[in-house]
């Protein structure tokens, strides 16, 4: 099995600390105060659907945060909680990749074949999920997307859960709207904003996931969302946007750190070259972003011109968010979030911040006892891809929506013991 070993400036990035002994909270009241969570349904993108280590698997999927959610709930008057998990059979879904080793504190990460298809090994559709699902979320799903009929037949985590007359005529919106349901988590709109900067702000004409969604038609589509989830008086939480340029997969490879790397194995290198958004080559800095799954074979490389070692053959703008594109996702992420905020206001939601949460996660907090940052492998909040949750981050993030619904509700739902959940698996 091909194994991808993580290179020396990645592991020097990569932190280990010891977590304070945890203190575990006693679940107090019975109430669901102004609530009603006698169906709950989950709409959202991968991360809702437990999506982790670069792969839907059935471990991550039990753990999404809408389940321990809804756990929760159940003390409250909450019912039945359906997810579209695989089978046993089936477990390693679509794929994802694993710790195999850590050697001096450099990582070796293995793919996991995936069991999940039914097409092997074309991997184009996965085996089908009949039957009523609560966990509606879907990997790859943006708020322009979900309008789109198409994207049902493109997508194969959507396309699983479909009918064969439903796919490519469906659209997620009008599937949402199938579900009757009396309290709903609405977590839409990484991925608006995600896929671009993922392609270092390269578009690509031809798949629209590389692209940014137009801050006027997010705020249309966002408010046709809630005006249907909540046309027939339903109560609901709804999730600001993360800074995506605060992920691990944005923050670990430094151009300092691979400029070091570079001059241990060529005294000669004196900066690190990329090509920006504008075409124009500059030497980086560590306000520009690399994105994690950068290999710097070639920077180590012999030639008279090594790659990203000099101004004639720069690290091409793909694998990089320089600080001008960095802006303008922010100013996106701001701008959704403002939406998101300003239309949940008008209907009286609750609203779960988890832009502010991840910008703590970035700096270090400490939660129960257990520290957890935005370090790759060691923080303990992101999975091994570096973008989506541990079982513990997505432990973390069901208490704050627990608590936004609390607050907002009356309600005295028991938060998540996170302790009883991990972060990154390491190999024994």
């Amino acid at each position: 099995m091909k194994k991808y070993i993580l290179n020396s400036f990645v592991a020097a990035a990569i932190l280990f600390t010891a977590a304070c002994k945890p203190e575990i909270e006693t679940p107090a009241g019975t109430t669901a105060g102004q609530a009603n969570f006698s169906k709950y349904i989950a709409i959202g993108n991968s991360l809702t659907s437990g999506y982790a280590d670069g792969g839907l698997y059935l471990e991550g999927q039990k753990v999404a945060y809408p389940n321990l959610i809804a756990a929760k709930m159940a003390t409250v008057g909450g019912g039945n909680f359906t997810s579209p998990f695989f089978t046993d059979a089936q477990s390693n879904g679509s794929g994802y990749i694993s710790l195999s080793a850590l050697v001096n504190g450099t990582p070796t990460l293995t793919p996991v074949p995936g069991n999940g298809w039914r097409d092997a090994p074309t991997n184009t559709r996965l085996f089908k999920y009949s039957g009523e699902i609560q966990n509606l979320g879907i990997p790859g799903m943006r708020v322009d997307l979900a309008f789109a009929p198409a994207f049902s037949a493109a997508n194969p985590f959507f396309e699983r859960i479909l009918t064969d007359a439903q796919v490519g005529a469906t659209t997620y919106f009008q599937y949402v709207q199938t579900k009757n349901h009396t309290f709903f988590s609405l977590w839409l709109g990484n991925n608006d904003v995600l896929g671009y900067a993922l392609n270092g702000a390269v578009t690509v004409p031809t798949d629209p996931t590389t692209t940014l969604t137009d801050k006027v038609n997010f705020s249309s589509l966002y408010a046709n969302f809630l005006n249907a989830l909540t046309a027939g008086g339903q109560k609901g939480v709804v999730a600001t946007i993360p800074d995506v340029t605060s992920i691990p997969y944005f923050n670990t490879v430094k151009p300092s750190l691979l400029l070091a790397a570079a001059k241990a194995a060529n005294p000669a290198a004196q900066a690190l070259f990329i090509q920006t958004g504008t075409g124009a080559v500059r030497a980086a800095t560590d306000e520009d972003l690399i994105r994690l799954p950068f290999q710097s074979a070639g920077l180590f490389g012999q030639g008279t011109i090594p790659y990203g070692l000099h101004p004639l053959n720069p690290i091409e703008n793909k694998w990089v968010l320089d600080k001008d594109e960095v802006a303008k996702v922010k100013d996106y992420v701001n701008s959704y979030n403002s939406s998101i905020k300003s239309l949940a206001t008008s209907k009286g939601l609750a609203i779960a911040d988890t832009y502010a949460y991840f910008n703590q996660v970035k700096t270090g907090l400490n939660i129960q006892g257990v520290g957890i940052n935005a370090a790759f492998i060691s923080g303990g909040a992101f999975s091994l891809d570096g973008i989506h949750l541990t079982p513990r981050g997505n432990a973390v993030i069901a208490n704050v929506f627990i608590d936004a619904i609390n607050a907002k509700y009356g309600s005295t739902i028991p938060t998540v013991d996170i302790t009883q959940y991990r972060g990154v698996k390491f190999p024994n």
